[in-house]
């Protein structure tokens, strides 16, 4: 959806008549905004049906018979708009809107009621409900067909702002985007193919596999924090979780443990917490024996291996040791520590 803002001609009729509009609008929204607050207040809650329900109750009072005076559409949507904004940013966040300090506008969401044609190569005209026909400067394309419109006063002038669809289509980018899809499906396919062939391949040979249990979900976040408390190295973590995420490690795990009650295997998940610093040899943690990506030297005993070996015989001694003591799942077990190392 775009839109794009015309300059209106009105007469002196209209230019008053759009005064009443927008005021009309504006004591709308005030009156549904505090409407609201005071439901809150009192621990309730109003929605849009329900205001839009009494404002048709209140045309018929003869006191507020300058609602009926107002296009009703207009009014309508400046309830839903109340409704938007305050479920968007909260019923005590809404600002109210002051006669002196905000300009009025108000909007015709029924495209049917807009009727546009071109008068000479300069002007248009507009035809909106209860204004009549209105003239105005044809200074660019309509764009498309016309979905709403806007009018609005500004610096002492009135404006139209047209929404309408984006109809302009690309065919070459339609068939990039075709493309890219295909590409993407081929990706999809061959990461699916290889879970799927390891992790037969796993079961077949082995009745116990061990596994982090990873918490995918958080290790995945993002990292943009809030207004008050804004994230750091933002960029950075958002390219780990990417490259996270296209592994699969949710869509292996899944698939492992569905092939494995197939063919009777079980599939242990221990807690992945020290499983990176601590040495297999000697069960010594410490920060300082993970040098780097790839190498594991124990400052302890001296042990060096390298770093995703050391934490894979860690991780399956883990494992070992729940499924010794007939417990399949580290969540239900009491017993956390493996038993003492025999002495050589």
């Amino acid at each position: 959806m775009t839109g794009r803002r015309y300059l209106l001609a009105f007469t002196d009729e209209q230019v008053a008549y759009a005064e009443q509009v927008g005021a009309a609008c504006r004591a709308v929204w005030n009156t549904a905004l505090e409407q609201r607050r005071e439901y809150r207040r009192r621990g309730g809650f109003i929605g849009y049906v329900e205001q839009a329900r009494q404002m048709a109750e209140a045309k018929k009072d003869p006191h507020c018979a300058w609602l009926a005076d107002a296009p009703s559409h207009t009014l309508q949507q400046t309830l839903r708009d109340v409704d938007r904004a305050c479920r968007t940013h909260g019923t005590w966040r809404v600002r109210w809107r002051s006669k002196s300090r905000t300009a009025p506008s108000f909007r015709f969401p029924d495209p049917h009621q807009i009727a546009v044609r071109r008068l000479s190569r300069r002007w248009g005209e507009v035809r909106l409900p209860k204004f009549g026909a209105v003239r105005f400067r044809w200074t660019r394309p309509l764009g498309g067909a016309t979905r709403s419109a806007t009018v609005s006063r500004s610096g002492g002038r009135w404006h139209i702002s047209r929404v309408h669809g984006r109809n302009r289509r690309s065919g070459r980018r339609d068939a990039v985007r075709a493309q890219l899809g295909r590409l993407h499906a081929r990706i999809r396919d061959r990461r699916a193919d290889f879970a799927a062939r390891t992790a037969v391949r796993l079961v077949r040979h082995h009745g116990t596999v061990v596994v982090e249990d990873l918490r995918i979900r958080n290790m995945t976040a993002s990292a943009k924090g809030t207004i008050e408390r804004p994230g750091r190295n933002v960029r950075q973590k958002a390219g780990l979780n990417r490259a996270i995420l296209a592994k699969g490690w949710g869509g292996f795990l899944l698939r492992l443990e569905q092939v494995a009650r197939y063919h009777g295997a079980q599939v242990v998940k221990i807690d992945p917490a020290y499983t990176s610093q601590t040495c297999n040899a000697c069960t010594h943690v410490a920060r300082e024996s993970r040098e780097s990506q790839a190498v594991f030297r124990c400052v302890a005993c001296g042990h060096q291996d390298n770093a995703d070996v050391n934490a894979a015989k860690n991780i399956l001694a883990a494992g070992l040791a729940v499924t010794g003591r007939g417990d399949l799942a580290v969540g239900r077990s009491v017993k956390r520590q493996p038993p003492e190392r025999l002495a050589a």
